[in-house]
């Protein structure tokens, strides 16, 4: 999980971390895992170096969006928000799930509820079918539990989170100008 530990959230937020977290180990070829909320912000993301099968990947080659959960929701705010216009559009009825096939890997996001979204990173060789599946189960099981006061208990532990990590980074050394330069 983006979060180190559960410790201090409510049992629904560790709730959702625990389906989360199972949905990353019961699903082989899954690289990373982002639920985003319906303005685009991270609400929970699976810890790629947590993930076996995602460390072997980016050993061997630089695959997907940069390492950080924030890119990964980004991509899926971004689709989510193509495909429901396009679905306007269309007159096509809400977005249930959008799948991107590509030489290297796929990404699907899948509605959750009231906007948020369900978005997955999977390897080249993941069985698109089986990844499919164990979205749809999570979303049945995390949806009625995704409610506006546990996206922001999610959100303040995010940012909480990542105070805790700017402030645990060593500083940069400064760099030494010399001095008496010649002109």
């Amino acid at each position: 999980m983006t979060a180190p530990s559960t410790f201090g959230l409510s049992s629904e937020a560790r709730n959702l971390h625990w389906l989360l977290t199972n949905l990353v180990e019961e699903v082989p070829g899954l690289l990373s895992v982002a639920v985003v909320s319906s303005d685009g912000l991270l609400l929970i993301s699976s810890d790629p170096g947590r993930n076996e099968e995602a460390r072997e990947a980016r050993e061997e080659r630089r695959t997907g969006p940069k390492g950080s959960a924030a890119d990964l929701a980004t991509i899926v705010s971004g689709i989510g928000s193509l495909t429901i216009g396009a679905a306007k559009l269309m007159d096509g009825g809400a977005v249930k799930q959008t799948m991107v096939a590509m030489d290297e890997g796929s990404l699907f996001v899948m509605s959750i509820s009231d906007g948020s979204l369900l978005g997955v990173h999977g390897s080249p060789d993941c069985d698109m079918s089986v990844v499919a599946y164990h979205m749809a189960l999570f979303v049945g099981r995390a949806g009625h539990v995704l409610t506006p006061e546990l996206r922001i208990e999610l959100r303040k532990s995010l940012e909480t989170e990542t105070e805790t990590e700017i402030e645990t980074e060593p500083a940069p050394e400064p760099e030494i100008e010399p001095t008496g330069s010649a002109r």
